[in-house]
């Protein structure tokens, strides 16, 4: 009885390391995120060079995961975890010390490519908990991104005030310190076997099988987060034309509406998600993320004042907060152990390409057809993904114990 308790506490202290690591990384990224059209156009940079330094990230992010899902499967996750939290602290720099556009270009490829370690973080989840809780786990993963997205933004804003460098400086020295916190109390997590090098695929073959076997299970999971991405990331690239289009919202003005979404996300993924998984099972939270994503994105546009379009707002939090946490926990149980930090690479590769295609599209619907069409597009590629959700078999108890045995065998 000892044993495995010392296991579980041993691998809860691993998993409460990593989620500390992730909040203290999503507060430096959002030191930065809102500031860079700022500095861009202080560098006489045009709103078609802003669009495309945001685009840059996501690019980076997009052809960096497939590889570093691989380096954590063959060399840990701990290692690749350390070289993106270094990648991220060096790009920050780059960023306050900027005096050119190129430079910022630089900055945004280089945190790009570290952020890519998103699978790498989801993989370490898989490795550390049981099956049965990953959603709920993965949910604190995503809550304390959400509470960086929180704080990230009044910190940049209060380091601001030090001079114009002083947000990339302060954010570089808080991935510093998350560095060494990591070297020293992050564990790797991964067992100690490595896989055969003469067994591997090229970096791009396993998003490939997902391209050409998308009704395999984990393949089809693959395509609901995807898709369910693309509808989220149009959302996003939008809200804040919206917002100022139909409700007069400022810069000054909307940062209260991105709190009260950032609230609600957090308090959802940290502490209903994990009941509502244990009442429902993951594959039917799935179908009811979808389901309330694509409610809230069809109804965005109706509302006519401000009041009443902050009782439709929940509806995309805790419809996203249900639908990826789940989506990603399912991927960890029907993945190859084996292979897991490769799959759940290729995952926020199909993430990434969403993050790239989504604002493209989504801004061009906005300003050729209307300012709602944009919300209802979105609403539509969600009930897409929804219907692949009803090709998810429920998990019943012998599946989930066959799953449990093989991720500890």
């Amino acid at each position: 009885m000892t044993a495995p308790a010392n296991g579980n506490r041993a691998r809860l202290r691993r998993l409460a390391v990593l989620i500390f690591v992730c909040f203290v990384d999503a507060i430096g990224f959002m030191i930065i995120l809102p500031l860079l059209p700022f500095y861009a156009v202080r560098l006489d940079a045009s709103p078609e060079t802003v669009g495309r330094l945001i685009a840059s990230f996501s690019i980076a992010q997009l052809l960096s995961a497939p590889l570093w899902g691989r380096v954590s499967d063959r060399y840990g996750r701990r290692p690749a975890l350390l070289i993106g939290l270094g990648a991220s602290a060096a790009a920050f720099a780059v960023f306050g010390l900027a005096d050119s556009v190129w430079l910022l270009f630089v900055s945004r490829l280089v945190q790009g490519a570290g952020g890519g370690t998103t699978g790498v973080a989801q993989a370490y989840v898989a490795d550390t908990v049981e099956p049965k809780d990953r959603a709920r786990a993965l949910g604190w993963l995503s809550s304390a991104t959400a509470a960086g997205v929180i704080l990230g933004p009044a910190i940049g804003s209060f380091a601001f005030n030090l001079g114009p460098s002083a947000p990339g400086l302060v954010a570089s020295a808080l991935c510093l310190v998350n560095v060494v916190f990591a070297w020293k109390w992050l564990a790797e997590s991964r067992p100690g076997q490595r896989p055969e090098a003469g067994s591997r695929k090229p970096i791009w073959h396993p998003a490939w099988l997902v391209v050409r076997h998308p009704t395999n299970l984990v393949s089809r999971l693959i395509w609901i987060y995807g898709v369910g991405m693309v509808a989220f990331s149009a959302m996003t690239s939008v809200m804040s034309l919206y917002l100022q289009a139909v409700f007069g919202l400022t810069e000054r003005t909307i940062g209260p509406i991105f709190v009260y979404v950032g609230i609600l996300s957090l308090v959802m993924r940290s502490v209903l998600l994990g009941p509502i998984v244990d009442r429902l099972g993951e594959s039917w939270t799935i179908r009811s993320g979808a389901l309330l994503l694509a409610a809230g994105l069809l109804l965005y546009p109706i509302p006519q004042s401000l009041w009443a379009l902050m009782a439709v707002i929940p509806l995309v939090p805790i419809g996203t907060a249900l639908l990826f946490p789940a989506t990603t926990s399912l991927m960890s149980r029907y993945s190859d152990p084996r292979e897991l930090g490769t799959t759940m690479g290729v995952a926020q590769t199909f993430a990434g390409l969403a993050r790239v295609v989504a604002p493209l599209l989504a801004t061009t619907v906005f300003q050729r057809f209307g300012h709602g069409w944009p919300f209802y597009a979105a609403g539509a590629v969600v009930a897409l993904a929804g219907v692949l959700t009803l090709q998810i078999p429920r998990e019943s108890r012998a599946t989930m114990q066959r799953a449990e045995e093989a991720g500890a065998a």
